[in-house]
């Protein structure tokens, strides 16, 4: 078996990353050179939810695990994209607009708005968003792991809370967010990971977010 085809579901970090307002902007800057120190090294100052990133229960309920003490299999899998594009800005993602074939235990749910095509502009914020009752019923087909190509799995600003956050994290599972070119992953049964650094008592995580078409 070896990888056929890899595609990239990520945004780039650095200054002009868009990032939930009020959150660090990041910020790349030099702390040694090759003509003065010999080497060459960037000093990072950045959110654990720059960029694509995922989310640990811990980041809205404190007494949840946090991201090291999370089981990895979480971060990877095999995914199914829910083809959801067309939808007007800020509209609830609700259960009837989802195709649940394939959805299960050890999915990553991978949630196409599309909406990664606004990535830089202030439309951005006004994505689409998971309606909570399509959570409720994803987590009862066993999926606890939710991806999504906006800034947030539910609406940004929110006047009602996180929802969908707080179901996450209540069943013990993770959150993808600001991935990219879901739409491309056109192949049946892509190898998904998610794989966040591996930082100590976090939130959560930036993460090379990728899907691999594997050659059987």
């Amino acid at each position: 078996m070896r990888v056929r085809r890899i595609v990239d579901l990520s945004v780039p970090v650095g200054p002009q990353t868009q990032v939930y307002p009020g959150d660090p902007v990041p910020r790349l800057t030099t702390h040694a050179t090759v003509e003065a120190d010999g080497f060459n090294l960037l000093h990072l100052d950045m959110g654990s939810q720059t960029g694509t990133h995922v989310d640990a229960p811990f980041h809205f309920d404190s007494t949840a695990p946090r991201l090291h003490e999370l089981d990895l299999a979480l971060f990877t899998g095999r995914g199914v994209v829910l083809d959801v594009r067309g939808l007007a800005p800020r509209a609830p993602i609700t259960w009837d607009l989802l195709d649940p074939a394939g959805l299960g235990p050890g999915v990553i749910a991978l949630i196409c708005t599309g909406w990664s095509a606004q990535y830089g502009t202030p439309g951005y914020f006004d994505h689409p968003y998971l309606d909570a009752g399509a959570c409720r019923r994803m987590l009862d087909l066993g999926v606890r792991t939710f991806a999504i190509d906006a800034i947030n799995i539910d609406e940004t600003p929110s006047e009602i809370g996180y929802p969908v956050h707080h179901l996450i994290a209540r069943a013990g599972g993770v959150i993808g967010e600001n991935l990219r070119g879901l739409e491309r992953v056109d192949f049946p049964d892509p190898l998904v990971s998610l794989l966040p650094i591996a930082l100590e008592n976090a939130d959560g995580a930036p993460v090379r977010a990728v899907a691999m078409q594997l050659e059987k």
